[in-house]
């Protein structure tokens, strides 16, 4: 019988699968992204490419939505917190107001929808790494 995944692992998991998936879904035929705030290059496997929040990750509501999650360089991302400002410039008015409002909404998944999403992500991943492996 295979040993059941603590909370935080399933956590880890869907993140890693999610991080993957925004970069690569975001990539060009040759697998390069741009960062979504300042425009720099970097292929999505590494480069100093990540998965970069607009509402931070502690908002589960907001954590694994696609419209909140952009490529951003390493350095926009870690060094320069997340442009937060250059971020809704480019997402725009509405739907920075949109990822706000939902962020503040209490969302508590279960282990089974965690588990749920981090498969759904692993499939699509799967997907598109064929066009670049």
């Amino acid at each position: 019988m295979a040993k059941k995944l603590s909370r935080s692992r399933i956590v880890v998991k869907l993140d890693t699968v999610f991080s993957k998936y925004i970069r690569l879904s975001n990539a060009d035929k040759n697998g390069y992204c741009s960062c979504y705030t300042c425009g720099s290059k970097g292929y999505w496997k590494n480069d100093g490419m990540d998965a970069g929040h607009f509402m931070s990750r502690k908002h589960y509501s907001t954590r694994w939505d696609e419209r909140n999650v952009k490529p951003q360089c390493k350095h926009c991302n870690m060094y320069r917190n997340g442009e937060q400002y250059k971020f809704s410039q480019v997402l725009g008015t509405e739907l920075s107001e949109e990822l706000f409002i939902l962020s503040k909404k209490v969302v508590k998944y279960s282990n089974a929808e965690l588990n749920s999403m981090a498969e759904y992500y692993k499939t699509l991943v799967k997907e598109l790494e064929k066009a670049y492996i």
